[in-house]
């Protein structure tokens, strides 16, 4: 089976919530037929400090299968998922991550507390990071550099 990145959706997610005066910041769930759920960052928009990019992608995906659960799916997000994102990740049962851009401050996979790698961590994905890395970090510099 050949690889085939959504990473375009989730930049596209990604350019969306910046336009809209969010973290620059997508993600896309996809399932065996295809894009199952997409979204950006809303966490102004509703006034939720839970609304990042992946939370509301999952419970997109999970609401649009009709369970809580998302064995068998993929999740590509812009940017490394922070620690309850990460954690959501886990309780979601995501099979696979892609990620594009590190996150050295607010990081929790690869960065700060490793989600996945504490023993309480009841799910472990597949994590790939660095995927289309250099437009998730352009978008985010250009965001921040112009609120400065």
């Amino acid at each position: 089976m050949d690889f085939r990145s959504y990473m375009h959706i989730a930049l596209q997610e990604a350019r969306t919530a910046g336009a809209r005066g969010e973290v620059p910041v997508g993600a896309v769930i996809v399932g065996r037929d295809g894009v199952v759920a997409q979204a950006g960052n809303r966490t102004r928009e509703l006034h939720d400090p839970t609304a990042h990019a992946e939370v509301l992608a999952i419970r997109a995906a999970c609401a649009a299968l009709g369970q809580e659960r998302l064995t068998g799916h993929d999740l590509y997000v812009t940017l490394e998922p922070c620690p309850m994102c990460a954690a959501a990740i886990s309780n979601a049962r995501i099979g696979r991550l892609y990620y594009g851009a590190a996150d050295p401050k607010s990081g929790g996979v690869a960065q700060g507390p490793r989600v996945f790698a504490h023993a309480q961590c009841h799910h472990v994905p597949e994590v790939y990071d660095g995927i289309d890395a250099q437009a998730s970090e352009a978008l985010l510099k250009e965001f921040f550099a112009q609120r400065r």
